[in-house]
């Protein structure tokens, strides 16, 4: 199991949060879980599937896994796709940067987080 996983959120819904509170995306309450993604080939994927028509910008947060104090569950037989039960703790986020993306709004890969 690798210990980074991933997650895009808006700049400006990151950004209106409180940073000393823990994080939950827009759609927490609705789906009861964070969606994340291991490997940064896989995150632009899932980019180009979800958001690519979404215009905003936004971050890739790089999480890591063996600071998260909610249960992780993977529940796809890939074992690709992390679900984050309960909120992520800020400590957890060990970087944000801005998605990287082409003018059609492609997502494109990101490095990898090196401690």
């Amino acid at each position: 199991m690798t210990r980074y996983t991933f997650h895009y959120t808006p700049v400006e819904y990151f950004d209106s949060r409180d940073p000393g509170e823990d994080y939950t995306p827009p759609d927490f309450e609705r789906e009861g879980f964070i969606h994340c993604t291991d490997g940064a080939q896989n995150m632009a994927n899932t980019g180009n599937r979800h958001y690519r028509q979404d215009a905003r910008d936004f971050y890739m947060l790089y999480i890591d896994k063996e600071r998260v104090q909610s249960e992780i569950k993977y529940e796809d037989p890939g074992r690709i796709y992390p679900h984050i039960y309960g909120p992520l703790n800020r400590d957890a986020i060990v970087d944000k940067k801005l998605a990287r993306r082409e003018r059609d709004g492609t997502f494109l890969v990101m490095p990898e987080y090196e401690a």
